[in-house]
């Protein structure tokens, strides 16, 4: 009986021996931790909330550049949870943005192109070439053909759904959800030549019933709007994001960065 119960101890140092770089992976993959970094304008003064200063972000650039992160596509962290990939390495940062705003195109996409960092602008195709805020289908041509952007939907007009859930009979709510879902997909599928399959939603609002609407209809990703690292025992349909502000600077974006931001006010809906 003993000597069974040494069995495991045994394989153990074998496995040790044989395979060092298999068991020396396995503590990173337990450990894998990552903040998924989430913009939405930008410009040269703070115009509200949601406004990052250009040289605020540069700064949050410059600042991952010098201390060791490395800033990783999306998908590849979605490719994680998938098991299609493996865990990202140590101090891997994601960078999104929510609504394709003009400011991308004037303010991001030069400093993308200098720091040379991936990013994934999650689109909602009703305001594309038509509000003025928003980009132009070829602005988001030009995103793409540089390598670094990727594009995903984010609904198809950014509806709030709680709203709409109370306002809408429960058939007219299917209705709804399945066109936000489905147009946004299609349409940018049709004026990029890309796969889309994550979605953000807007507000940060979901649901079980809305996770599980998104899955039926063939999203593999989703995310929202929740203070903390994305973990390996987070749902891979419903991954959390730091909404960043431009007070992230300095020791607040280091802080945020080392998963101490879990006390920021950010308002997030969840239902």
């Amino acid at each position: 009986m003993a000597s069974f119960m040494k069995l495991p101890v045994i394989i153990a140092v074998l496995l040790g021996v044989l395979f060092p770089a298999v068991v020396a992976a396995a503590p990173a993959a337990r450990e894998f931790s990552s903040p998924i970094l989430l913009y939405h304008r930008f410009g040269p003064t703070v115009a509200d909330s949601m406004t990052i200063k250009t040289s605020v972000f540069e700064e949050q650039l410059k600042y991952l550049r010098d201390n060791g992160y490395r800033v990783i596509p999306l998908r590849q962290v979605v490719d994680f949870y998938l098991r299609k990939g493996p865990a990202p390495p140590p101090k891997s940062v994601v960078i999104v943005e929510d609504d394709a705003h003009k400011s991308v195109y004037t303010d991001m996409l030069p400093l993308v192109k200098k720091y040379n960092v991936p990013v994934t602008v999650f689109v909602y195709p009703s305001a594309i070439s038509n509000a003025k805020y928003a980009m132009t289908w070829d602005q988001l041509r030009e995103l793409k053909k540089t390598g670094l952007f990727d594009f995903q939907s984010h609904t198809y007009w950014h509806p709030n759904f709680r709203k709409e859930r109370k306002a809408l009979k429960p058939a007219e709510f299917d209705r709804l959800v399945e066109s936000q879902l489905r147009k946004s997909r299609e349409k940018i599928e049709k004026e990029l030549g890309v796969k889309v399959e994550m979605l953000a939603w807007p507000f940060g609002i979901y649901s079980d019933d809305l996770l599980r609407r998104a899955g039926s209809l063939g999203y593999r990703a989703t995310f929202t709007i929740e203070p903390r690292h994305a973990t390996r025992t987070d749902s891979v349909m419903a991954l959390p994001r730091y909404l960043v502000s431009n007070g992230d600077r300095g020791a607040a974006f280091a802080q945020l960065l080392a998963g101490r931001g879990s006390g920021r006010n950010v308002a997030y809906l969840k239902r």
